[in-house]
């Protein structure tokens, strides 16, 4: 992240030994991305950061992706799959069911009540958008509390775990990157400050505030990583011996933070504006935006809904989490949906929705888009909560296909 931060107890220089009140050396861990040319943290633990005692593979849900062949546009009924809602105990580690993927990102989705095990993903961060309830994320860092309008970013190879206390339960929307995820690099200065034009900046991100610290033996951390498995994914669960959260200080510009979707400052003007104006995170061959309650176009005649677009090079994922999406009236498209328009498909508004729009000052209506520079196709869930009429819905239900 742009900024640097600290936690507990360091030494004066790097190092150098730390050690605790009994006399016992502390071990320095350096967690370091692209080479350790990039940002990083020191952190100091009790334990030996390498230390196992026993490996097992971890038979992960369906990592399966199917191609969008014949080319369509699809919408995608998250709220249809089995979630907590149904009695069952699901968690955000084990039960996230795989919707849409490619070689740089997945998209997974979960309606959880239950604990997690220990997690860390070696493909690449995580950036998990809640979309209803709350939920505290304990990380290595220290834990954060996190609700409604929420992003956190889990940096690769951070051990956390998500706890569901009494009571709570949590929509989650998972963007899973096999790269970093972090502000476009427009927003960011040579040193990494946000800048003035920035959307969002440094004041409206929550890291930890305090440290983690747990006791415990032969424990469980789960771990996906790169492998043999569907999409060169597998999973692996390693024993420790002790507890993963023994940081008794850190220190550095690499961490787990938050940031709320409330906070996000949209660009607005006299004429509607282009799909990246509404950026707000980018990883490596895709964008993360966010269209959020706001006002819209102002100039005499102006149209606010979006014009026919042919995105030529993306294809574009839209999570309808809120308000009563203009452009998308009378197509099915409700809150908990998703569409997908691929390269190659023109889309826009749904018939009579540019001429409904015109005149209107402001848009309740909140989502966060993915736009992917490589194609994606269907995990198992989104081919199970599919929506087929979707694809005429431009022609009023006419379809001359079977």
């Amino acid at each position: 992240m742009p900024y640097y931060r600290q936690l507990g107890d360091l030494p004066k220089h790097r190092h150098t030994a730390l050690r605790d009140a009994d006399g016992t050396l502390l071990y320095e861990e350096l967690m370091g991305e692209e080479g350790f040319s990039s940002d990083s943290s020191l952190l100091y633990h009790r334990g030996i950061p390498s230390a196992l005692v026993d490996i097992r593979r971890w038979d992960m849900s369906d990592q399966t992706l199917t191609p969008n062949d014949p080319l369509a546009p699809l919408h995608l009924k998250l709220h249809d799959l089995p979630g907590a809602a149904n009695g069952a105990d699901l968690d955000a580690v084990r039960d996230r069911r795989l919707i849409l993927g490619n070689s740089d990102v997945r998209l997974a989705y979960a309606h959880v009540n239950t604990t997690s095990p220990l997690y860390k993903s070696g493909l690449g961060d995580e950036l998990v958008y809640v979309e209803r309830g709350s939920a505290l994320v304990e990380t290595q860092f220290g834990p954060l509390e996190v609700s409604e309008g929420d992003y956190i970013n889990i940096p690769r190879a951070t051990i956390h775990r998500w706890v569901l206390r009494d009571g709570e339960d949590a929509r989650l929307y998972f963007i899973e990157s096999n790269s970093h995820i972090g502000p476009p690099r427009r927003f960011l200065s040579t040193h990494g400050q946000l800048l003035e034009h920035a959307p969002y900046c440094e004041r409206d991100l929550r890291g930890p505030a305090e440290l983690q610290l747990a006791e415990g033996e032969d424990v469980e951390v789960y771990i996906k990583h790169r492998g043999t498995g569907p999409n060169g994914i597998t999973g692996s669960v390693h024993v420790l011996p002790t507890h993963p959260f023994d940081v008794v200080g850190w220190d550095g510009c690499l961490y787990p933070w938050v940031f709320n979707v409330n906070d996000y400052m949209p660009l607005t003007g006299k004429v509607h504006q282009p799909p990246p104006s509404h950026q707000a995170f980018e990883g490596h061959n895709f964008v993360v935006c966010n269209f959020v309650p706001r006002k819209v176009d102002y100039a005499e005649g102006a149209i606010p809904v979006p014009y026919y677009h042919s995105n030529v090079d993306s294809d574009e994922v839209m999570f309808y989490v809120d308000g009563d999406y203009e452009a998308r009236k009378g197509s099915g498209i409700n809150k908990g949906s998703i569409s997908l328009h691929p390269g190659g498909h023109p889309h826009g508004p749904q018939p009579g929705a540019a001429e409904a729009s015109i005149g209107k000052d402001y848009f309740d209506e909140l989502a966060v888009m993915v736009d992917t520079f490589q194609p994606l196709a269907l995990g198992e869930a989104g081919l199970a909560v599919n929506d087929p009429s979707y694809r005429s819905s431009w022609t009023g239900g006419r379809w001359i296909g079977e």
